[in-house]
């Protein structure tokens, strides 16, 4: 299958590429997270992608667009729900581009990490492959998540400390101030 693997971020790509080549597939990336905030961490991010794809001769797509103001459209007085309109935002985005790119399907690095919420992104997943008309795979990428680390460390690769949002990089310092008092 030709595969379109969206990724946030260059350490959460490396053990679904290499699991789902292994497998035989075409995968390629699509790097698309305006969730990422401020926007040196996005930079950072991106030159973590382009280096793992730059160092393993993989094709990456990087969206030109960043839709940080849609992404805190969305959230803005839902922050507790902020994860779904992440993740739709995310992955319907992905969708539309497998189905422009003539894609068989599309998944998301977002399944291998321990910190996401693993069955919300699925049913996202799943939710925009039903509206967009493209196949989502479903794979539980968290058994790599030792080997995932190791592949981080080989490729030298910036390892972030924080999903991404505004949110999550105030409620790690919170968390952090309050363990200190």
């Amino acid at each position: 299958m030709r595969i379109l693997l969206h990724i946030c971020c260059g350490p959460c790509a490396t053990y679904p590429f290499e699991v789902l080549e292994s497998e035989g597939h075409q995968v390629d990336g699509y790097f698309y997270n305006p969730n990422i905030h401020p926007y040196t961490e996005y930079l950072r991010r991106r030159e973590a992608v382009e280096k793992l794809a730059a160092g393993t001769s993989r094709r990456v797509i990087f969206s030109p667009r960043c839709d940080f103001d849609e992404f805190f459209r969305r959230v803005v007085f839902r922050e507790s729900a902020r994860c779904r309109f992440c993740y739709d935002q995310r992955l319907k985005q992905t969708a539309l581009v497998a189905r422009k790119g003539k894609y068989d399907a599309f998944t998301t690095t977002l399944l291998i990490s321990k910190q996401q919420k693993h069955q919300l992104a699925r049913e996202v997943g799943e939710t925009a492959a039903a509206e967009v008309g493209v196949k989502f795979l479903y794979r539980d990428f968290r058994e790599g998540w030792k080997r995932h680390w190791e592949l981080t460390d080989e490729y030298g690769l910036y390892k972030q400390q924080y999903c991404g949002c505004l949110y999550s990089e105030y409620e790690r310092f919170k968390q952090h101030s309050a363990e200190s008092v």
